[in-house]
């Protein structure tokens, strides 16, 4: 698989997404780089941390977010992407669930599209998708206002699993390699502590087709649930024992705050992979 400049090899190495949410109102970084130079400021930093790829997000996820148009999401992410791109960084991941932006955005030099709904908001999404170099696909329920009224499951880790295999089909009945897909089974949207920690434990059970697996657990509320810290920017260390966790159980990329700290744990993880694990 690649991205942009840069060949993904998975199996090799854990690969590490920086996040950067060109937001106001994002759960753990809202308002730090709502402005384009702060942005493209701290993704040459998360480059220069060693960040794989960059993960660009214009619209707030978290719960009760409001919803934000394509036209407003881009004008918050675009000039981030012609900067960088005239830098020659294509390693650029969008976080988007419109068309029009995601469309725009791979026109502009981003590379990959990671659709929080997995192609079931936006119907145009799929056929933009195509010439994307990966798409990701991402477990949740609702929308950002109600996700937290729907945890209700019978058994996660099978309702997870289905659901993204549905999603995957759907994609390769629609013209996209399924070499081109990444699955993510979207720890904190619509789910309790619980769900996130049996998921983080289990990510191989989300590897089928041998689809590369995303975590995405950086400094989220099920870390609050068990150890009470309040602020998420105080959430790194945690953040890096629950990534631990589901790399050794399966996942193949991270998508973090703290591409420092990542890079560093994973020298031991990926080690210990390579030494233990591997057969």
């Amino acid at each position: 698989m690649r991205c942009g400049n840069q060949e993904f090899i998975f199996g090799a190495r854990t690969y590490v997404m920086g996040i950067i949410n060109v937001t106001p109102d994002s759960f753990s970084d809202g308002g730090l780089y709502y402005s384009p130079d702060k942005a493209y400021e701290r993704a040459m930093q998360l480059i220069e941390e060693g960040a794989d790829v960059i993960d660009i997000g214009g619209e707030s996820t978290r719960p009760q977010a409001l919803p934000v148009c394509a036209e407003e999401e881009l004008e918050r992410i675009l000039p981030v992407v012609k900067r960088l791109e005239k830098v020659n960084m294509r390693q650029i991941s969008i976080d988007t669930r419109h068309a029009l932006t995601a469309q725009v955005c791979l026109d502009a030099g981003a590379s990959w599209i990671n659709d929080v709904s997995a192609f079931s908001y936006d119907p145009k999404m799929v056929q933009v998708c195509r010439h994307a170099d990966a798409s990701i696909l991402m477990h949740a329920r609702g929308t950002p206002q109600n996700m937290q009224s729907q945890t209700q499951y019978t058994n996660v880790m099978s309702e997870v699993s289905s659901y993204l295999k549905e999603r995957v089909e759907f994609a390769a009945e629609s013209g996209i390699s399924i070499s081109k897909l990444i699955v993510d089974p979207g720890i904190g949207f619509a789910k309790e502590a619980k769900h996130d920690v049996e998921i983080l434990g289990n990510m191989s059970a989300f590897s089928f087709d041998k689809i590369p697996v995303l975590a995405a657990m950086s400094r989220k509320k099920f870390i609050k649930a068990i150890t009470g810290i309040e602020n998420p920017q105080d959430r790194d260390v945690c953040t890096i024992a629950a990534l631990s966790a589901a790399v050794l159980s399966g996942a193949n990329i991270v998508r973090v705050h703290n591409v420092k700290w990542a890079k560093e744990a994973l020298k031991i993880i990926d080690r210990i992979q390579a030494t233990v694990y591997s057969t």
